[in-house]
């Protein structure tokens, strides 16, 4: 039975259409509905939107392996970030938990226990073997969105964790998201080192000079909690007196280049990862910043 659930939907960026063979919501559907044949435990479902599809599957690398197939197949579409499946029985919400075991070393035992402890997890067995330790989470699959990477990284490379589906149990409430804010672009075009060097005064890049940017693309991560519009497009003004040495040569910080199943941990409700055989880009669902405004403008009256 599935456990998480996200969105397909054609590609509604300003660069859509030009770099897949296969872009129309027709053409996206039959795939989908193919991969049924085939795919035993996937779901997929029309919205209330007819270019865009609810795709549930067991897990998030199950869903991130049949969005890499369809990109190298030459699909270009847009997918949101990947969700836990609640569902209401007998008045109760339920959400899907599962057994997480990890094997590492026993120097990572307190950083995995403390970062597992912030995704609701609890410790259900502990084993040591010498410098060793096998660690038994019981833990909601929410907690489990977005957790590889950082495990990795945390870990250096040196554990091994799998996890297993174990049932539905009452909901536990929502995980506090811990993301920094994002770097939007604000202009489109083709991103310029000055402007690039001027974003990374803001936080870290994820593009490279010359890659072509649209409004409200995702271009870096800021070093504080909001999100903030920066000009990567930006060129140095022209002026009669010639610059100094320092100023000829700017030396950027090498950007942060995530892979597909990064970028579907990273994106935060509000985003999406467009998705076509040559590039994935980070983005806004709503592109430009008034728009941005004005949604939290409406959620504020509604909230009071």
């Amino acid at each position: 039975e599935p456990t998480v659930e996200m969105t397909f939907g054609v590609n509604t960026s300003p660069l859509a259409g030009k770099e897949g063979g296969f872009c129309t919501t027709r053409q996206l559907r039959e795939r989908l509905y193919r991969e049924l044949e085939t795919n035993i435990s996937l779901r997929v479902q029309d919205t209330d939107s007819p270019d865009t599809f609810l795709v549930k599957g067991r897990g998030e690398l199950h869903l991130a392996i049949l969005i890499e197939t369809m990109r190298r197949e030459g699909y270009e579409f847009e997918v949101s970030k990947p969700e836990a499946i609640i569902k209401l029985v007998d008045g109760t919400l339920m959400e899907p938990v599962e057994v997480l075991t990890i094997d590492t070393a026993e120097k990572y035992i307190g950083v995995l226990t403390e970062m597992l402890s912030k995704r609701q997890a609890t410790m259900t067995d502990m084993r040591k073997d010498g410098q060793n330790a096998r660690l038994v989470f019981r833990i909601p699959t929410k907690g489990l969105i977005g957790f590889r990477g950082s495990f990795l990284t945390s870990t250096r490379g040196e554990s091994i964790m799998n996890s297993v589906f174990l049932g539905f149990e009452p909901w536990r409430g929502e995980i506090t998201s811990t993301r920094n804010g994002v770097l939007v672009a604000s202009e489109s075009g083709n991103a310029i080192t000055y402007g690039l060097n001027n974003a990374q005064a803001r936080g870290q890049t994820f593009i490279d000079p010359g890659t072509q940017v649209y409004e409200g693309m995702i271009v870096g991560l800021n070093s504080r909690l909001q999100d903030i519009p920066v000009n990567v497009c930006k060129e140095k003004k022209k002026t009669n007196v010639r610059s100094s040495t320092s100023d000829i040569a700017i030396k950027l910080t090498p950007p942060l280049k995530m892979d597909l199943e990064q970028a579907i941990d990273f994106v935060n409700r509000d985003e999406l990862v467009e998705v076509t055989p040559k590039n994935i880009r980070l983005r806004k669902k709503l592109l430009t910043y008034s728009q941005r405004l004005r949604s939290i403008s409406v959620a504020r009256l509604s909230i009071k």
